[in-house]
């Protein structure tokens, strides 16, 4: 590589990091938002509307089966008509929706606006994973796919003590806090779906501020990866879809999603257990989903400098199921938030290095469809794990059965993740 090629190669990467890499943690760090701000309205709803564990559970976890349902289809879409539409409309849909549910008034029209949200979101992360996909070679994917979820952390940083201060607004204007919560945060989504239709580019080459050099660097890098189109890459719809390795990826990325929602949808309620009140609880979560943040990224990076993807996923997950079995046998809630702080970090450190894991063996159509698959296969678990403890909580009266029951999910994750590791081929400079 000349010297002036390699200087537009790093002036092209380092723009698009620039402009699209603030924006789409933005974008994520608002939907993440959307579906787990139920977890601090129910702290009041679930009084208010009379909601049981198992009611509240459900109603938490039924956005998983919209997103299940809708998840291949909408990826399809975006494949087909750009990023900047579809994602565009995803968020717009959304936004109105998440903000409509302040207004409901039972189980019923609890369950149907949160079914409906999940539906509107479908494709929004697999879509996000395969955009990435369009600008990023996969020596330094981990690293920006960390950088793009570390969202996921950071909105339930941000998110937890803006949370606990809308719902002092209780009573303003005649509606309760968590119907506040719902419509302020609701809106952004609206108005950020605009903002991605004037200056989110379908890919590198309709980025007009990228030089013709720039992204023919892009361009190169992203051939260099795979200069040979083996059989075990797969490009057609069907094949992608019934690929063993395709479906035993979405089990891993399903228990780990129910331990991520598991914590996420009842974390809430498990420290107001401990004698905390709605404005310490914001305080407190900052330090959990805070360190999240931070060990992602370094865990991603390392994933890329070690080339290595399948032992970081496993060596995440079976420290989060550590955390979670210590936190529900920690002897003081310092210790118990301690051990879920543990199981925060392992959770999260494992999504960078596990979605650099499908481009190794999937393009095209078949990346499209397939990264749906598995995440609307994992996805599941974002039913599951909220869902389960709920009902476990209103069997046993307590978190303890619930919280281990989150932690053999995660392991399991881990193990399937070790069987993953002998069924990837490795290939060029990125070794699963």
């Amino acid at each position: 590589m000349t010297n002036e090629a390699a200087n537009a190669e790093a002036r092209a990467f380092a723009k698009v990091v620039r402009r699209l890499i603030p924006l789409m943690m933005l974008l994520y760090l608002v939907s993440f938002l959307d579906r787990v701000n139920v977890g601090f309205a129910a702290l009041t709803m679930n009084t208010d509307l009379g909601f049981s564990p198992e009611i509240y559970g459900w109603g938490a976890g039924i956005f998983f089966i919209g997103y299940f349902l809708f998840e291949v289809p909408s990826n399809l879409v975006l494949e087909k008509v750009g990023a900047r539409f579809w994602i565009f409309r995803i968020m717009v849909t959304w936004g109105l929706i998440s903000a409509a549910t302040a207004f409901v008034t039972g189980s019923t029209s609890f369950f149907i606006l949160r079914f409906l949200l999940g539906a509107a979101e479908a494709g929004f992360l697999p879509g996000m994973i395969l955009y990435l996909g369009y600008w990023f070679p996969l020596s330094v994917r981990a690293r920006y796919v960390a950088l793009f979820m570390a969202a996921v952390p950071i909105a339930s940083a941000v998110g937890s003590p803006l949370s606990a201060l809308v719902m002092q607004t209780h009573g303003f204007l005649g509606l309760a806090g968590w119907q506040w919560l719902f419509i302020l945060e609701g809106i952004p989504a609206c108005v950020l779906g605009f903002v991605v239709w004037f200056h989110l580019p379908d890919g590198p080459q309709t980025a007009r501020w990228l030089t013709p050099a720039e992204r023919q660097a892009i361009a190169t890098r992203l051939a260099a990866d795979h200069p040979s189109e083996a059989g075990a890459t797969h490009h057609a719809l069907w094949p992608a879809l019934s690929d063993p390795r395709v479906l035993l990826m979405g089990l891993i990325y399903f228990g780990i999603v129910v331990g991520l929602y598991g914590i996420g949808l009842w974390l809430p309620q498990v420290i107001q257990a401990m004698g905390y009140s709605t404005g310490q609880i914001g305080l407190v979560l900052i330090v959990p989903y805070g360190l999240s943040a931070l060990a992602m990224l370094a865990w991603g990076r390392h994933s890329d400098w070690t080339k290595e993807r399948s032992l970081h996923v496993a060596a995440s997950a079976f420290l989060a199921a550590a955390g979670l079995l210590a936190s529900v046998h920690a002897p003081s809630p310092l210790l118990a938030i301690a051990a879920v702080t543990v199981a925060s970090i392992g959770i999260y450190s494992a999504l960078g290095p596990f979605w650099s894991v499908p481009p190794l063996f999937l393009r095209g159509t078949a990346a499209a469809a397939g990264i749906a698959l598995i995440n609307s296969i994992g996805n599941l678990g974002g039913f599951v794990g909220p869902y389960l403890v709920g009902w476990i909580k209103g069997q046993t009266g307590g978190f303890t059965a619930g919280f281990e029951a989150l932690a053999a999910a995660v392991a399991i994750a881990g193990v399937l993740t070790l069987v993953l590791r002998a069924m990837v081929r490795r290939r060029p400079g990125a070794a699963a």
